[in-house]
């Protein structure tokens, strides 16, 4: 059974920090360019979930193929903490890398491998 929790989560250096609420019971490890070479490991939430909670000025915004998604990454070490789009059902949504919440054990999360060089 899916568990909604809120997490912390942020940056490298600190600058950027957030907290979301989401479910670690589905997190997606996707094969598409950007996300292969990041090694992001991807929790979905509805935007509004998401609050961010300082370091809005260090954000820079990072587009490619259709720029449906807003990839963002803190100017000051560059780590891609979270991104902001739209999901296929219009909902405004985030994709949140769990490598960077707070305290969240990675090997005792279950990953799906999601195909997105396909797309």
């Amino acid at each position: 059974m899916a568990e909604t929790k809120t997490y912390t989560g942020g940056c490298h250096c600190g600058k950027v920090r957030f907290e979301v609420k989401t479910d670690l019971s589905r997190v997606i490890a996707c094969n598409c360019s950007i996300c292969s070479r990041a090694g992001w490991l991807l929790a979905f939430a509805p935007a509004e979930q998401l609050t961010l909670r300082s370091g809005e000025d260090e954000l820079s915004d990072y587009q490619f193929g259709r720029k449906r998604i807003h990839h963002l990454f803190c100017t000051g070490c560059g780590i891609r903490s979270f991104s902001r789009g739209t999901a296929p059902d219009g909902r405004e949504t985030c994709a949140v890398n769990v490598r960077c919440l707070d305290g969240v054990d990675i090997e005792a999360l279950t990953i799906t491998p999601f195909d997105g060089k396909s797309l």
